[in-house]
């Protein structure tokens, strides 16, 4: 016997505390999504190899697409009484002066985010002109709870200092730590460095913050 269908569904944290109390529901369940994930790297040329070297940079923010679809036809209401539920969610909080945080739930699937983009197709209506079926095409953008003072601050810690690897040259270092690799002498004079291409490996260096 098969178990009964879960409805996916979209919690909502206005507050930014992470309670997600506000939950919606959609009308059905979609019949697919999408997750996308990707990284950046810088491609560096190294002398003496036929290919360039692939950096680990950064990773980009992962999204969520999915098409959400509305109908009350039978029912005779107005679809917008539904799907402004969905659209309201790229409405700034002013009191955070930020979107709210989602959480899209589907029986074991999660994702949370804020909602980015919010496409609207109306595709039936009553004799009237009130639409009664809709398909949304919604896209989150992946985010985490908010981190604690003390999180970023240790993190600011983390990214103000790099270990030399064998062959790393200041102009790398720079674009790994302010994806700007013109910025080489910020790390250079931080550190009394007069000759950028005598670094020893293993060293620690000082990687100050540019703001």
């Amino acid at each position: 016997m098969m178990g009964q269908e879960k409805k996916a569904k979209i919690l909502v944290d206005r507050n930014g505390q992470g309670d997600f109390k506000e939950s919606i529901s959609v009308l059905f369940n979609p019949s697919e999504y999408k997750v996308d994930a990707s990284n950046n790297y810088s491609w560096q040329k190294i002398l003496g190899q036929s290919v360039p070297v692939g950096m680990f940079t950064s990773g980009d923010i992962e999204t969520l697409s999915v098409d959400l679809f509305f109908d009350t036809y039978e029912a005779g209401v107005d679809v917008r009484a539904f799907t402004n539920q969905v659209l309201g969610l790229m409405a700034v909080e002013k009191k955070i002066s930020t979107p709210p945080l989602c959480k899209f739930v589907w029986d074991s699937f999660q994702f949370t985010g804020v909602v980015e983009k919010v496409s609207q197709r109306f595709t039936m209506f009553l004799d009237q002109g009130t639409p009664v079926r809709a398909t949304l095409g919604v896209t989150f953008k992946g985010t985490s709870v908010k981190k604690s003072a003390d999180d970023i601050g240790a993190a600011r810690e983390k990214v103000a200092q790099q270990t030399v690897n064998q062959g790393d040259q200041l102009h790398l270092m720079a674009y790994r730590s302010y994806n700007d690799a013109s910025k080489w002498r910020n790390i250079a004079n931080a550190n009394q460095i007069d000759n950028p291409r005598l670094l020893k490996p293993a060293t620690t260096l000082h990687v100050p913050l540019v703001r």
